[in-house]
């Protein structure tokens, strides 16, 4: 993600002092305990002209409970802060399709390649095509249509754990629809649900 802004000509920095966006803590029921993650990540990029995230699953936290959290706090600086940085979060696809206007960004990957559309980017995020657009730029690439496109991969964090029996089923549908297409990379625009998707085909010996 870094190489491909400062190829596009930003200054990107990371802030090593940030942490997690506090999702595990906040869906889990430990709300109290996420809160001091809200106030770590407005004091790291409370300065930043853009947050460009590669997780579409942060940045809904972000946008869905970072405000209600701040009301919760009863804090009047902390919610006039969250209300001035969401504007300027974006996840990495949406910042290129919808902030910069960009689709073809100059990618050149001769591989065949599917893409899986997560469940926070496409019904928290609504990114709709925008991924697509910016794959189907790419020169060289092979891009296979994954049957079940919007379908869950049965991560949803803590689910997986709690649903254990069910979040397995829906993987092991999903993982044979990616290998149904001969790819050789799947991509998506949240890194857990890739996570979840390569631990079975590791498992599988297929990774």
């Amino acid at each position: 993600m870094v190489r491909v802004l400062e190829r596009l000509g930003h200054m990107v920095e990371f802030p090593r002092g940030q942490t997690c966006c506090g999702q595990m803590h906040y869906n889990t029921g430990y709300q109290a305990e996420a809160m001091p993650l809200l106030e770590r990540f407005v004091a790291q990029f409370r300065g930043a002209e853009a947050v460009v995230v590669p997780s579409s699953s942060c940045v809904a936290m972000m946008r869905d409970h970072y405000p209600k959290m701040a009301v919760a706090s009863g804090r009047a600086e902390l919610i006039a802060e969250v209300d001035a940085l969401l504007p300027r979060v974006f996840e990495f696809s949406e910042f290129l399709t919808k902030r910069l206007g960009l689709e073809d960004v100059g990618a050149y990957y001769p591989h065949r390649v599917t893409y899986h559309a997560s469940c926070h980017g496409l019904r928290n995020l609504l990114l709709g095509d925008g991924p697509m657009r910016l794959l189907k730029a790419v020169r060289g690439i092979d891009l296979v249509e994954l049957q079940g496109l919007e379908q869950c991969c049965g991560f949803g964090g803590t689910f997986a754990v709690k649903n254990a029996d069910v979040s397995s089923a829906m993987l092991a549908e999903k993982t044979t629809a990616v290998l149904n297409t001969k790819a050789e990379a799947c991509t998506a625009c949240d890194n857990s649900c890739l996570m979840h998707l390569q631990g079975r085909c590791i498992g599988r010996g297929r990774a």
